[in-house]
């Protein structure tokens, strides 16, 4: 709890203040901040490990050393946070309000299309811009080698491994963008929309499960919102829902999904005994992101009936 609502009042300054780009990365630096310093006056009587299973005080030192070895020194403690702290620099500095980066433009391609809802015709443009928080982060990563300063041996076999573990993500990040492209660009996702707006107000039961399967699929909150976004909010628009509504359910449902997706558990698992046995983690998530699901279902409807004014 004490890490949730730590992670939520990280987000919030900065996704209101610097832009969507941080929020989660400091989030998470927030939460353990927060539980770092609740464990130097608070120790659960008991400590579970996976599956729920009770550990002795001897299987906690076991697996602290098998973690991170004896005790770490406040140097490898800063090294090990430096890397986040570049980050979170160099992308508020590339992409903040007071940055023209983000909005510089090489190039532009523009088709005129029918409106599968309105049959007028509308125009439909993609901009490449090549200085956003993509380029930020790759140059995040060049200041990073700077300080860090790894030798071509270690940079060479870090590289091997990241993509054995990952290629597989990487695909899905390209397919399911491209799949987000065609999918709005082509009018489906105005169809789409058009035909969950027949369900009438009793939508707002399936918007965040919308989110939560696409996450599932695609192990992306960022390829969801790309992916369902568009459709939530004309949804919303055509059943006259606050604006913010719909995307929101949308983007917490997908959040929830994170858990069971193959793309997330194969990240998560890559520096664990579950390399391959992803399924085994998923299968253990899926009862309590269900639950979730459920909750967040009632916390929409709340905001539908009794709040709908704070979504304005």
């Amino acid at each position: 709890m004490v890490g949730s609502l730590s992670f939520i009042l990280g987000q919030l300054p900065v996704s209101q203040y610097l832009g969507p780009y941080l929020p989660d990365i400091v989030g998470a630096l927030v939460s353990f901040c927060a539980i770092l310093l609740l464990l130097k006056v608070w120790h659960p009587k008991t400590v579970l490990g996976y599956g729920g299973i009770e550990l002795s005080e001897e299987e906690q030192r076991e697996q602290s050393v098998a973690r991170i070895g004896s005790s770490p020194s406040r140097h490898s403690i800063l090294a090990a946070l430096l890397p986040f702290l570049i980050l979170i620099v160099v992308v508020v500095l590339w992409t903040g309000p007071w940055s023209q980066l983000p909005k510089i433009t090489l190039g532009s391609v523009q088709v005129n299309a029918i409106s599968s809802i309105s049959h007028k015709v509308t125009s439909v443009a993609f901009s490449f811009t090549p200085f956003i928080a993509g380029t930020a982060i790759l140059t995040s990563w060049l200041v990073m080698l700077a300080f860090i300063r790894p030798g071509g041996a270690v940079l060479g076999q870090v590289f091997r491994d990241t993509f054995r573990q990952m290629w597989g993500a990487l695909l899905v990040g390209f397919f399911i963008f491209g799949l987000a492209f065609v999918f709005n660009y082509s009018g489906m996702a105005s169809s789409l929309a058009y035909g969950f707006s027949k369900i009438g107000p009793a939508f707002i039961l399936l918007a965040p499960i919308l989110g939560w399967i696409g996450v599932a699929l695609s192990g992306s909150n960022t390829s969801t919102n790309s992916l369902f976004g568009l459709v939530q909010v004309q949804v919303g628009r055509l059943l006259g829902f606050p604006v913010l509504l719909l995307p929101s359910l949308n983007s917490v449902g997908a959040e929830v999904g994170k858990p069971i997706a193959p793309q997330t558990a194969s990240v998560g698992v890559s520096t664990s005994k579950y390399v391959r046995d992803e399924g085994q983690v998923i299968r253990h998530n899926m009862g309590w992101t269900l639950i979730l699901l459920g909750w967040l279902i009632l916390v929409s409807l709340l905001y539908y009936f009794l709040l709908p004014g704070l979504m304005q």
